[in-house]
């Protein structure tokens, strides 16, 4: 393996991770700057029962490119003439599905959906990461965002 591939798939693996970072939190204890300083509305209720789900990846594009470039850049030394030209695409498109599979594993969260009864009678469902736990029979806070989106803390 020559040296410009290697620098390419040690790009591809620093994008990989710098994708990780640049997913935004559903996080039940994380707040974007917008939301800070801004008022809620606050419900109280009861957790009736919890279950683990997960969130979906979301891909944008930044896999798929960096595994298309890596995939051509490996394909590219094989063969030669023709055989170069179709092995270089065949190793595009196949490190273009792979870097999309993986930005979408890589970005796919662990997450609680947590069924709540208001102390309204209302019962509502939210789904946010797993960082906070919380069991069936306890008290929690519903929180209502301006942007209608909810978040279940203690």
């Amino acid at each position: 393996m020559s040296m410009r591939n290697v620098l390419g798939l040690l790009g591809l693996v620093l994008l990989i991770f710098s994708i990780q970072g640049c997913a935004p939190s559903a996080s039940g204890k994380v707040y974007t700057r917008e939301q800070a300083r801004q008022g809620m509305q606050v419900f109280y209720g009861t957790v009736k029962q919890v279950s683990e789900v997960s969130i979906e990846g979301t891909p944008s594009g930044l896999g798929a490119l960096g595994g298309g470039a890596v995939g051509a850049g490996l394909g590219q030394t094989l063969g030669a003439g023709s055989g170069r030209t179709l092995s270089t695409i065949i190793g595009g498109v196949a490190g273009v599905l792979a870097g999309q599979a993986t930005e979408k594993g890589v970005t796919t969260k662990a997450a609680l959906e947590i069924m709540v009864e208001l102390d309204n009678g209302e019962l509502l469902s939210v789904v946010q990461e797993n960082d906070v736990i919380f069991s069936a029979g306890e008290r929690v806070r519903v929180l209502l965002e301006a942007d209608g989106t909810r978040r279940v803390t203690y």
